[in-house]
């Protein structure tokens, strides 16, 4: 990257992008025609596609709520994808002003965003990092500045896990982010499940973004659950789909979203 930004050759526009067809799902302008034909397609595969979106954005905002008001003062937002507003730093800085944040992505376009729209009021940072290689994260300039990792952090990984495949180990990936954290840290995670949707249906999806710059792997609950070794749930509510994590009123008895394809969960680290 030069001070002029990034060269045309460090941004792919012409393949579908799982960060721009999120922001899409989320009824965002930031994407192309490329994800949204890409984002199409899913949709017509799994209709539910846009809401389990919008509650997982939802849980995101309740989770980074519940670490600040546990006294969580500093958070690394990792695959923090386009900005939609509110931001993670929104969300905890209207309950104490002083929460620190560094935000981690591995696309340039986001980092052209995050600069725009994540960084400018102070006490924030950005990492173009990818979470393949923890101890470049970790060890990130733009994260060893702001985060002191002998004081509790709480680690967003939100929706982003199943963009990494098993040969890529994402449990050790996980360990590896959360060992240099200190006890009371939190993870907060969430995660796509092949455990609720037709697998002809889910067969079709994974060969979408097979044509993108990432593959998906959906997960069990279980697969989903071990990501939290070492650490206690916020029991209740455990790990749930997105609508069902501390909600803030009643749930609507609505198959549809029972049937959404995702847990979620905060962890304390023991």
């Amino acid at each position: 990257m030069s001070e002029e930004g990034f060269s045309a050759d460090q941004i792919d526009t012409s393949r579908a992008h799982p960060a721009r067809m999120y922001d899409y799902y989320l009824g965002g302008q930031d994407n192309y025609e490329v994800d949204r034909a890409a984002a199409e397609r899913v949709i017509e595969l799994l209709p539910d596609i846009r809401l389990a979106a919008r509650e997982n954005r939802s849980f995101m905002h309740r989770a980074t709520q519940a670490i600040a008001r546990r006294g969580i003062r500093q958070i690394i937002d990792v695959g923090t994808g386009i900005p939609t507003s509110p931001n993670t730093h929104e969300i905890a800085r209207a309950i104490d002003p002083e929460v620190r944040v560094a935000y981690v992505d591995n696309d340039p376009i986001v980092s052209t965003y995050a600069g725009a729209k994540l960084v400018n009021d102070g006490n924030a940072a950005f990492a173009l990092a990818d979470l393949r290689d923890p101890k470049a994260v970790i060890e990130h300039p733009a994260i060893a500045d702001l985060i002191d990792f002998e004081q509790p952090v709480a680690l967003l990984l939100v929706a982003i896990l199943h963009f990494i495949d098993d040969s890529a180990d994402p449990k050790g990936l996980v360990q590896a982010l959360t060992e240099p954290l200190a006890p009371g840290s939190c993870l907060v995670l969430s995660h796509g499940t092949r455990d609720l949707h037709p697998p002809e249906r889910l067969a079709a999806v994974g060969e979408v973004y097979r044509g993108s710059t990432s593959t998906l792997t959906l997960r069990s609950r279980a697969e989903i659950l071990s990501f939290f070794d070492g650490f206690d749930l916020i029991d209740p509510p455990g790990l749930v789909q997105p609508p069902f994590w501390a909600p803030e009123a009643p749930v609507p008895d609505d198959p549809m979203l029972r049937g959404l394809g995702f847990y979620c969960a905060v962890g304390v680290k023991r």
